[in-house]
């Protein structure tokens, strides 16, 4: 089930991970169209001057910031805003699962979970961006979605590309999916460099 506001009205979106890539990219679709969404909530890790910046810009109901130590900052750069601010994972969580029409999931890493799956369980339609929820609890995540009978749209770039030649195809016409890499954090190396490269290396990426 999704939440919606008005048939012929604009459409309630969250944003986790407002200042990064995805979000700023999010941020600058609905900014072209300013007619046809509202700004439910958007939160960041620990860039609370941003965060505000963000949510001035955009009228948000609700700015919340990952690092409890920047909550003063963030309060103070909304002040006379009506902007409400808050601070930490719960508080993150919380915001997730504040009635929305579209949640977009670009939180970095594993502290995606439990915000991604406030949103799933609320009904909210997923825009997902994050490997990590599918990487680190994929069973209990796909539970959760099925359970809410959730829709989870697949945004980042290898999954909706996956996603899109799946689009209105049998399994059974399908042999295999081949991804190549964009190289990572070596694409810029030389042959002979690259054959010295270290796991530990690898893993920062």
């Amino acid at each position: 089930m999704v939440s919606s506001a008005a048939a012929d009205g604009p459409r309630r979106i969250s944003i986790l991970g407002a200042t990064g890539s995805i979000g700023k990219s999010t941020l600058s679709v609905i900014g072209a169209r300013p007619d046809e969404y509202v700004v439910e909530a958007v939160t960041a890790s620990t860039k609370a001057d941003r965060l505000a910046e963000i949510a001035r810009e955009n009228r948000a109901k609700v700015a919340v910031i990952a690092d409890p130590a920047a909550y003063g900052a963030l309060k103070s750069a909304l002040s006379g805003s009506g902007i409400e601010a808050a601070a930490g994972d719960a508080a993150i969580a919380e915001a997730a699962g504040r009635p929305a029409d579209i949640v977009l999931a670009a939180i970095v890493g594993a502290a995606s979970l439990a915000p991604t799956l406030a949103a799933v369980r609320s009904g909210a339609r997923v825009a997902l961006a994050n490997k990590e929820c599918l990487v680190c609890a994929g069973a209990l995540f796909m539970d959760a979605v099925r359970q809410a009978d959730a829709v989870v749209l697949p945004v980042d770039s290898e999954h909706n590309a996956i996603f899109q030649l799946l689009d209105g195809r049998s399994l059974d016409d399908i042999r295999q999916i081949i991804l190549t890499a964009s190289g990572g954090p070596f694409r810029t190396w030389t042959i002979e460099a690259m054959a010295a490269v270290q796991p530990s290396q690898a893993l920062k990426h």
